[in-house]
Order: C-alpha cells, then structure tokens, then sequence
C-alpha cells in the first residue's frame, strides 16, 4: 500500500523542527515500512519546494503560497494538484491529515482522505478555557466533514471533539505508537549525553516536553516546592523547548516557571532546553521518576517513551489519562493543582524502588501490548484497507 501522510511538520533536518504530530507520523511510517508499505510525506510550510529520498520515504516540501487574503486557499490548491498528480501516476493509494486547523478543508483529492485526532485548534482552545479563531475552528470542522473516515488516538479525543464541533460521528481508536526497541532501558547508554551528570542513586524528577503552560508546567513549580520542604536531596530536571504564554503574553514560560520556585527549589533544578530526539532515551533511563502534569493533551507520546523505558511515572488523571497509564498499576494519576498531594505521590516513589520496578515493569508490557508502532501500523493499515474498499 502507498500511504501519504500531509503534514505542517517532521522531525527531520531538511524539514524543520517538529512536535508531537510530526513525532507520531515518523513513529507510525517506521512501523508501516517494516511491513511492507510506502510511505510518502507531504510537508507544508516549508522554505520551498523540494524533493528527497531518504530510507524508504518520498519526502515532499511544499512552500506555501502567500497571497494577501487568499494565501491559505491557494496554497491548499497547489497541494491539491500535486496529490491528484502523484495519486494519476499511481504514487499515492490513500492520504492521512492531522485535525490540526483543517488542511484539508478545501482539498478533493482522487483518492481518499483520513483524519486523525491528534487535537485540533479549537479542542486545545476548549481545554485551556480560551477563545479559538473562528477560522481554524471553521476550517477543523469542514475537513472532518468531509473526510472518508476517522482515527482518534483516543476516546476522549473523540468524545470531546464530537462535543467542540456539535457531531455525532464515530471515530475508530488508535492510539499513538513508538519504537519500543529504541526506548528499551536494558540497551540504553548512560555515557552518551555528558551533560547529564545525575546517577540512578540519585533522586531525580524528570519533566520532558515543550515548556507551557497547557502542560502543567506553571504548577510544577509549585509543586516542587513542597517536594524541597520535605527533601533538600531532590533534583528536577527539564527538557524541551521554551514556549510563549497564550495568556499572560510572556514570550517565555521558563521565565515564568522562574518565578514560582522557591529560592531554595530553583537551586535544585536544572533546565537543558531543546536536546535532539535521539538523546531523549539516555536522558530518561539517568532519572528515578517522570512527570506530566499536563492538561490538555490527546494521547502524549511521551508518557509512552518513558513507560517504555520503564521508569515510574506521576501524570495528571485528566481526561485521557487513563487510557494511557492505569493509576496504581504502572503508574499514579493525580490533579496537578493539588500541589502538596502530588509532591507527596512522587516522594512515596522516589522512596521506593521496589514499587517504581512494578511500575516499571507493568508499563512496558502495557507499552509492548497497545502502544507498540508494529501494532499501531497493522491496525492502521486494516483501517486504510477497509476505507480504500469504500472510497
């Protein structure tokens, strides 16, 4: 099968910087070629147009157009043409888009079309309590209309879109995947990233991820306060990139973050900023637990990366959480805005090591079970099949 995957990104060096959607379609191309597919990327956004082979995949760089008033219904019809040219020349069998501000609203290609929820615009605009722009939320809704079928990486991302946008659809679940022989904690290497200096005799907390506040990173502090009260020994560590505050308008959260730790917790915490992705996995496998105060998320690969190098976790238990982590099992799922029960959740794991190996242990099975990309791909290229039946 020949699959096309039209993206706004893809954590690759020709193509930019990339977050979670770009992260999950690299993990989901990588399982599809193991079997047997073709992957095809269409990328927008770019400096300009290109083309690239490169281990399996036709990459596509699409500049967009700028046009005042029309820039964004003209640069849908130049990736228009060029789907229905690769589609005639039998390139492309059928093509997956994000929910993300609908790409494909204007869009007919002659093959069909997928969209997956990974979050759009106006279901993290819901989450955060602010307002969406009238034109992405128009934009979401008109590409899932008319979309030929629907992936959800998980029901309450289903459920709370079909409530955003007034629907009554149905959306088949299929959670986001990783490479779980790349995130295996028996094979990881300690000395590979020099900068981290921390030992597993050591209490570290991990936070990895874009640093904003949707993610519960204005609470973190807060909550690492009240963890320094009760143990001065206790290190966290941050990494990933500084974001703007929708809110406030701050240009950096980690600014912000500054402020609410304690002088005495800010001395114990160490931010590292942007590391590539494949350091990410020694990074993980030098600390004692994760955490993931997030809220607002669809299904989070990072909680999969670090289940799958089976470190013990402390997340949020909003909405999606428990699709992801079974709380007490491989996991605690707690509300970040308690602050003083949450520090408490991760001191009881840092206090023992026996029950974060349980966890550890419970979270790589379930990794290997539900979040494998092997698996996400035969239960993605069953759905392909049986939409290209109906198309």
């Amino acid at each position: 099968m020949k699959i096309a995957f039209l993206t706004p990104e893809y954590p690759h060096p020709r193509t930019g910087s990339s977050g979670g959607i770009g992260t999950s379609i690299m993990n989901l191309s990588n399982g599809l070629i193991l079997q047997g597919h073709q992957v095809i990327l269409l990328i927008y956004g770019q400096q300009k147009d290109d083309f690239f082979q490169e281990n399996g995949i036709d990459y596509y760089c699409i500049k967009n157009i700028k046009f005042k008033g029309l820039s964004r219904f003209l640069t849908q019809k130049k990736i228009e043409k060029l789907i229905n040219t690769l589609v005639l020349d039998s390139k492309i069998d059928i093509i997956e888009a994000p929910d993300w501000t609908g790409i494909t609203s204007f869009i007919q290609p002659k093959c069909p079309v997928v969209i997956r929820l990974n979050g759009s615009d106006t279901y993290f605009c819901h989450l955060d309590n602010r307002p969406v722009k009238w034109l992405n939320k128009f934009h979401e809704k008109r590409a899932l209309q008319k979309a030929n079928a629907l992936i959800s990486v998980s029901q309450f991302t289903a459920n709370l879109t079909n409530k955003v946008f007034r629907f009554n659809k149905y959306f088949t679940i299929i959670p986001n995947g990783i490479k779980i022989d790349l995130f295996d904690n028996t094979t990881a290497n300690s000395t590979s990233f020099n900068a981290i200096e921390e030992s597993q005799n050591e209490k570290t907390i991990l936070y990895f991820g874009t640093l904003i506040r949707k993610k519960g990173l204005l609470e973190l502090p807060l909550i690492f306060n009240e963890i320094v009260k009760k143990d001065r020994s206790v290190k966290l560590i941050l990494v990933g990139k500084d974001a703007s505050d929708s809110i406030s308008g701050n240009a950096s959260t980690w600014q912000m973050m500054q402020e609410l730790f304690s002088p005495e917790a800010l001395l114990r915490v160490k931010y590292k900023g942007s590391v590539p992705y494949h350091e990410i996995k020694t990074i993980i496998s030098n600390v004692t637990v994760c955490v993931f105060p997030s809220f607002a998320e669809a299904l989070p690969v990072s909680w999969i990366e670090a289940m799958a190098m089976q470190k013990a976790i402390i997340a949020s238990n909003i909405g999606w959480a428990n699709e992801v982590i079974d709380d007490g099992l491989n996991g605690f799922l707690f509300n970040p805005k308690n602050h003083l029960e949450y520090a408490n959740k991760i001191l009881y794991l840092l206090d023992n090591p026996e029950l974060r190996k349980q966890f550890g242990i419970q979270a790589r099975m379930k990794v290997e079970n539900q979040f494998s990309n092997n698996v996400v791909a035969k239960n993605s290229t069953d759905f392909y099949n049986k939409t290209i039946l109906k198309f």
